[in-house]
């Protein structure tokens, strides 16, 4: 009877984790997209529109969700950690990107964007005292080594201004993660990035609303297909996935999905906008990947 029953139980964990990782790789995939999708709105749209109209439509959005669901407000106390995951996810990380890709390919974008898990990781070290053994600072330095020896090649011995806002976006966004996984213990975790768009909104809307082109005849479908994935799929959609599968399958194990994303975006890349992708980008990527597996397996 017992056998029987641990039986049961066994194939019920078995396929709770399975679906954990469905659900972390369909929020990988999702978020795979964000970069080519930021490419074809930069053609037509203002990076700093394109910044304010993601976050208010995501925001309207998120406070639907919010409603629908009757999540209860965060507290006082988290108002500060929710402005950092603002600052970093609905602001930082989105300007920089839209700013570096009018200059740069998703594709390059990508080899950058790789090391984002390696800038949460720090960030999490850093606000939460961890002391982490030598060998992930070894393996954190060969990543980001890896990362501006390919700027450098690309750049003609320099760093590019769309590398700079590249790298610039890495840091507020692993900032503003580290932020969103120290509140998610209280809050849950697509309820901290919903909650900062919401709280965002007095600001994204208007200021959207202002910055908004003078005239949509000029804007193609393309460009309006790509403010519309970065702003429902890229900035909360995903986080959905995203989330659910760190829940059911533990952070340490369905987090590992995410060294998959920057695989995805090169499809992504080549495929829907036709950038070109040699053997160099994609082995550049892979060693960075590999560099930023191995120190957050050290951490």
């Amino acid at each position: 009877m017992s056998s029987g029953v641990a039986a049961i139980s066994t194939g019920r964990d078995v396929a709770q984790v399975r679906r954990a990782f469905v659900d972390g790789l369909i929020g990988v995939l999702i978020f795979a997209g964000s970069l080519p999708a930021t490419r074809l709105a930069v053609i037509d749209l203002d990076p700093f529109f394109l910044t304010l109209a993601r976050a208010a439509i995501a925001g309207l959005a998120a406070l639907l969700l919010l409603m629908a669901y009757r999540q209860p407000r965060p507290e006082r106390r988290d108002l500060g950690a929710l402005a950092l995951v603002a600052l970093g996810v609905v602001f930082g990380w989105p300007l920089c990107t839209a700013l570096a890709l009018t200059t740069v390919t998703a594709a390059h974008a990508t080899v950058t964007v790789a090391c984002l898990p390696l800038a949460t990781a720090l960030f999490a070290v850093w606000r939460g005292g961890e002391r982490p053994r030598p060998a992930f600072w070894l393996f954190s330095g060969l990543g980001s080594a890896l990362v501006v020896g390919f700027a450098l090649r690309n750049g003609g011995g320099g760093l590019s201004a769309g590398d700079a806002w590249l790298v610039l976006g890495v840091v507020l966004c692993g900032l503003g993660y580290a932020e969103g996984a120290r509140l998610a213990r209280r809050l849950g975790g697509w309820q901290v990035v919903a909650w900062a768009l919401v709280l965002s909104l007095p600001g994204t809307l208007p200021a959207a609303w202002l910055l908004r082109p003078a005239s949509w005849a000029h804007v193609g479908g393309p460009a309006l297909a790509g403010l519309a994935y970065v702003s429902l799929f890229s900035m909360l959609i995903g986080f959905v996935f995203w989330y659910r599968g760190l829940a059911r399958g533990g952070i340490a194990a369905v987090g590992q999905v995410q060294l998959l994303q920057p695989f995805g975006s090169l499809v992504l890349a080549a495929l829907v906008l036709g950038e070109p992708v040699d053997a160099g980008l994609i082995l550049t990527c892979a060693a960075v990947v590999g560099a930023v597996a191995a120190a957050k397996r050290t951490a």
